[in-house]
C-alpha cells in the first residue's frame, strides 16, 4: 500500500503554563498540542502543562518547516511574543 504524505507542514509555538514558549514542527498543530497536553510530547513541556497553541505557519515541505522551527527557537522571548501578537514581520530564514 502506498503511503500518503502530508501536504502541509507546520512550524508552531505553544505557550506553556509558566509563560515560556515552546517551538516545534508537525503536520497537525491541534493534534500535536493535544499530545503535549497529555504529557506525551516533548520533555520540555511535560512539567509546564497545560500548553496552548498560540502560533503556526504552514509550509509545503518538511524541510522548510524544520528550518523555520530552528529560526523560531533562536528568537528571544520578546521576539516570540511580538510574532505571536502579530507585531513582527514574518520572515523565512
Amino acid at each position: 500500500m502506498k503511503s500518503v504524505k502530508a501536504s502541509k507542514y507546520y512550524a508552531y509555538m505553544l505557550r506553556c503554563s509558566d509563560g515560556t514558549i515552546y517551538s516545534g514542527y508537525t503536520t497537525d498543530p491541534p493534534r500535536r498540542a493535544a499530545v503535549h497536553n497529555r504529557g506525551k510530547g516533548a520533555k520540555y513541556t511535560r512539567s509546564r502543562l497545560p500548553v496552548t497553541l498560540v502560533y503556526q505557519e504552514n509550509f509545503s515541505t518538511k524541510s522548510e518547516a524544520l528550518k523555520r522551527e530552528v529560526s523560531l527557537k533562536k528568537l528571544s522571548h520578546s521576539e516570540k511574543i511580538a510574532l505571536i501578537e502579530g507585531k513582527a514581520k514574518m520572515q523565512l530564514d
